[in-house]
């Protein structure tokens, strides 16, 4: 059955990391939100200012084009995005397919992740910001995983609880 993974949660809390596993795993394609920012809003946030909801509309909306995209094809493929809030959650559910996962985890923890990320133009010192602005999913809306486990252990639960076709 296809589905589209979006694999959310605060920087540094994995997302990358564990939808590149996932997709390998799954056999299908990544694509990692962060790629899909403007060149202005990747300097606004690596000058340490968060975005306004109205900054992000067009980069949710080319993500929602590329999971409509996806879903059309009928090809699973897995996202990395925060979407941290709801608003923004809505907005790329565009159809039932559309799966979140909530890469959930202490703030300290994620503190200590990000100090030690050198390549990313989010730094930990907006990680406060993000704290602020998550409106975490419940669980009618998200499978919530808690990357203090290993990595294996992750893939394992969101693999466990992916759509399945009981058809055949």
């Amino acid at each position: 059955m296809t589905a589209v993974y979006i694999l959310m949660g605060v920087s540094g809390c994995g997302k990358s990391t564990v939808g590149r596993a996932l997709a390998a795993q799954l056999n299908c394609p990544f694509y990692d939100g962060d790629d899909f920012h403007s060149p202005e809003n990747v300097a606004k946030m690596a000058g340490g200012a968060p975005l306004t909801d109205a900054e992000r509309e067009p980069w949710l909306d080319q993500l929602a084009v590329l999971i409509g995209e996806q879903i059309g094809r009928e090809e699973t493929a897995v996202f990395a995005c925060s979407a941290l809030k709801k608003q923004y959650r809505d907005r790329l559910r565009i159809s039932d397919q559309v799966k979140f996962v909530y890469l959930h985890g202490e703030f300290d923890l994620i503190w200590r992740r990000l100090q030690q990320r050198d390549a990313h133009y989010m730094k930990a010192t907006m990680l406060r910001s993000q704290f602020a602005a998550l409106e975490p999913p419940d669980i009618s809306e998200a499978l919530r995983v808690d990357i203090t486990a290993p990595i294996g252990d992750v893939l394992a639960q969101i693999y466990a609880n992916r759509p399945t076709d009981h058809s055949t």
